[in-house]
């Protein structure tokens, strides 16, 4: 036996006994975990805490997506000034401040100060912001958090900071080297994802729409996403005040009902010279629904069905009222607008009533 032969000998025997030492630890670490119902009820493991109603909880992973332009950041930062000051943010109260950090990767640091200058309703201790082009500035380091390396390093600062929220906008651009649609791609990010929720540490993620109104790339992202919240453009005469209107809805919501997270129609609206946003959050009635599933192109009593989360029969009543009021036909088994619905007469899904909530930010407190 030559000398090289020897080394590789004495190498694969370390190796072996490294394995056999692992498992053997691995051994012990399942007996102690593994439980009955009766022990693992006894096991003392506190619950995640609400933070924003019934649907926003420790450890949390969420998703809010929409199509480009549309008002993601804007929801997004509204959301996390909210956990940060305390309040209400829509029909939900924030349960009590938490610590933020907001990670942008796309828009300008000039345009992240004037957002959350427009957003902040007092002043808030507890939200920090590790924006690009800041972090270039003072460090000339790229953000990619596709490295392992600056996902730990990320992960250490948030629990040296006791940051509980961790904000990642967007996707794409935090994420470059992740193939969107490949589904193992996602395994360079999701034991980073389960170590953060291990650590309570809730992550909401802002992601892109394709053009069929679904986030973009792999699904498998969606598998262990605890939320995720879905925005659409808002049919209506445009507004000349800057700022953002949508219609959000949950297409996924494993904490708590359709009936407390409704669909809401958002509003963040500036005059011009304004500094201050004003945000209004409106319930969408199950009607109102109904008429944005066939503005979006849905034509069959299944396909609204199932976006309204709502049984055929009850699609096909609201369908059924819609024929009388005179703003919808019946082709078959299609459903579609009716023509004299195309004028200025046609009713908006933003009209308030009596009968409709609605809730209103005024930023310039």
């Amino acid at each position: 036996m030559n000398k090289q032969q020897a080394k590789n000998a004495i190498e694969q025997i370390l190796k072996t006994e490294s394995f056999a030492d692992i498992k053997d630890e691995w051994v012990c670490n399942f007996k102690k975990a593994i439980s009955s119902p009766t022990d693992l009820a006894a096991i003392d493991v506190p619950p995640c805490e609400p933070i924003v109603g019934k649907w926003l909880k420790q450890g949390d992973l969420g998703f809010i997506c929409g199509p480009r332009g549309l008002g993601k950041t804007w929801l997004a930062m509204l959301l996390a000034r909210k956990c940060a000051e305390g309040g209400n943010l829509g029909n939900w109260s924030v349960q009590k401040r938490r610590r933020v950090l907001y990670v942008d990767g796309e828009m300008s640091i000039d345009a992240i100060r004037e957002r959350d200058n427009a957003l902040s309703a007092a002043p808030a201790d507890d939200i920090f912001y590790l924006q690009h082009e800041a972090l270039f500035h003072l460090t000339g380091k790229v953000l990619n958090l596709t490295e392992p390396e600056a996902q730990a390093a990320l992960l250490e600062q948030c629990l040296r900071d006791r940051i509980e929220i961790l904000f990642l906008d967007n996707l794409s651009c935090l994420f470059p080297a992740l193939r969107e649609n490949d589904a193992d791609a996602w395994n360079l990010v999701l034991p980073w994802l389960l170590e953060l929720r291990r650590h309570r540490i809730t992550v909401i993620f802002i992601a892109h729409c394709g053009r069929n109104g679904l986030m973009r790339g792999t699904s498998r992202r969606e598998d262990a996403a605890v939320w995720i919240i879905n925005l659409s453009e808002l049919k209506e005469v445009a507004d000349e005040r800057n700022g953002a209107k949508f219609a959000a809805k949950f297409a996924k919501n494993r904490h708590t009902s359709d009936a407390e997270c409704p669909p809401m129609e958002w509003r963040f609206l500036r005059s011009t010279g304004d500094a201050k946003a004003t945000v209004t959050s409106t319930i969408i009635t199950g009607p109102q629904h109904f008429r944005k599933c066939i503005e979006d192109g849905l034509s069959t009593a299944t396909e609204i069905a199932e976006e309204m989360s709502i049984s055929r029969g009850q699609a096909s009543k609201y369908a059924t009222k819609a024929i009388r009021e005179g703003w919808l036909k019946k082709n078959g088994r299609l459903y579609v607008l009716a023509p004299q619905t195309a004028s200025k007469d046609k009713p908006q899904l933003s009209i308030l009533s009596k009968d409709k909530p609605q809730l209103s930010f005024l930023q310039n407190r």
